[in-house]
């Protein structure tokens, strides 16, 4: 059994960004319009009219500010309001498989090293561009990477159950190293004409490089002392597009083939869910949540964040012990707590704890402790 790092991470950000405000002047121009068209039937009582977004709620209730899209035009067209991403030729780089290589690139070079020292490609996100063949096999063939490769999804937990994937395939010996990729155009399956929801998502790609830790000679080395996952099924976040949808043509377009959720159950059974599930990790491993010094928390709401760490330690946390990038990133699903961790990681000292945890739909948790070499 060999012992694993993460000695590299990347990050690739679009660069487009849309404001609250914009994002709402583009929301509200549309349900206006909406209910002038329908204003007899809403009337009538017959349709339900659209209400108006505001920009502050949003911030307050969420910590958003704003969020890196793919396409920020189709997004804030009020006759359209999703993103315009052509599609490419077969012979092309899929979107997913380009913002996965820039990121992977990235954590390469940190970690010094090249496609000849890798032997596996995991992509792991909540939305794939298609069935088959596996993006990662693809992303595989761009870098030049000589093994393996395959797809998987836990939505917004993807990330640290395809850690576990990886560091398993590396402490059993089936490899020297393993690039997990994280590619997520969340925009891609946001409503953007549900008040409720339309602020929620962003779009980035993140990477991780691990490696044996008798082989690495990276300066940004991170030991992991464990996994711990949990699934628990739930359907209060949820979206039912799939191949199958073809075979009922009467739910072809219909609000659940998009993002869903009952967002305040989510809370309060999340919440208390991912508290328990990291203490109980921490026990299993002699440690003490007053032992961590970060945790990179899954970037999906503000208030979910500061609740959960306040489970942990008993009192409010600093920006320092529980980084946030939800303001300017949004929910980037599987990539969130991994760009925190990106981005907020070198200045910990020597054998620093952390915690890098994420969670969502399924329920799905995931818990990787780590120590900074």
């Amino acid at each position: 059994m060999h012992n694993v790092v993460i000695s590299g991470t990347g990050l690739y950000t679009p660069a487009q960004s849309i404001s609250n405000e914009e994002l709402v002047e583009s929301f509200n121009t549309w349900s206006q319009q909406f209910n002038a068209d329908n204003a007899a039937a809403i009337e009538r009582g017959e349709v339900e009219p659209a209400p108006l977004s505001d920009a502050a709620f949003i911030e307050k209730a969420s910590g958003i500010k704003s969020r890196f899209v793919m396409d920020k035009a189709g997004i804030l067209d009020p006759q359209r309001m999703k993103p315009r991403l052509p599609e490419r030729s077969n012979d092309e780089y899929s979107i997913l498989c380009e913002m996965a290589v820039a990121a992977a690139r990235q954590a390469l070079e940190r970690a010094g090293r090249t496609a000849a020292d890798v032997d596996g490609v995991i992509v792991a996100c909540s939305n794939l561009q298609r069935a088959y063949p596996a993006i990662a096999i693809e992303v595989q063939q761009a870098l030049g990477i000589q093994g393996f490769g395959f797809d998987m999804n836990v939505a917004c937990s993807s990330a640290t159950f395809g850690i576990q994937n990886a560091a398993n395939s590396i402490q059993l010996g089936q490899a020297r190293a393993i690039l997990m990729v994280n590619p997520e155009i969340c925009t891609g399956h946001l409503n953007f004409r549900d008040r409720d929801s339309h602020f929620i998502f962003g779009d980035a790609a993140t990477a991780v490089l691990l490696e044996r830790a008798d082989q690495a000679t990276s300066k940004h080395q991170f030991d992991i002392v464990s996994t711990k996952l949990l699934t628990s099924f739930s359907n209060n976040i949820r979206n039912n597009f799939g191949f199958l949808n073809r075979a009922a043509e009467e739910g072809e377009g219909t609000r659940d083939k998009l993002f869903v959720q009952e967002g305040r159950k989510v809370f309060k059974e999340v919440c208390p869910m991912v508290a328990e599930l990291i203490g109980k990790h921490l026990a299993e491993n002699d440690l003490q949540p007053s032992d961590v010094k970060r945790f990179w928390l899954h970037q999906a709401n503000l208030s979910m964040n500061h609740l959960i760490v306040k489970k942990l330690l008993g009192r409010e946390v600093s920006e320092q012990e529980a980084p946030v990038i939800l303001d300017r990133y949004a929910n980037t699903s599987s990539a969130g707590s991994v760009i925190a961790f990106h981005l907020y990681q070198d200045d910990l000292a020597e054998g620093s704890l952390a915690v890098l945890s994420s969670f969502g739909a399924g329920y799905s948790i995931g818990s990787v402790i780590l120590r900074k070499r």
